[in-house]
């Protein structure tokens, strides 16, 4: 699933592939934002670890769950 993190005072958004599934994203964001942790921690889909303070949060954007397409397409 695509997640744009968007950081306070920060020109660019964070963009990363999750493996994780709508529900299982909206509730680690939700803690982060309760103020369960100090730290929004994602990992991409290659493993690489995401690290954003919650404080500096400016928004959090879910997408579709993405599909890899294979092959060719002849239009």
């Amino acid at each position: 699933m695509e997640v744009k993190i968007g950081v306070q005072y920060a020109p660019r958004e964070i963009v990363l592939e999750s493996e994780l599934s709508g529900a299982e994203l909206e509730r680690v964001v939700a803690d982060a934002l309760a103020g369960k942790s100090q730290l929004l921690s994602l990992e991409d889909e290659k493993g690489r670890k995401i690290l954003v303070p919650t404080d500096r949060l400016a928004y959090v954007e879910l997408g579709a769950p993405t599909t890899r397409k294979v092959g060719f397409s002849a239009l």
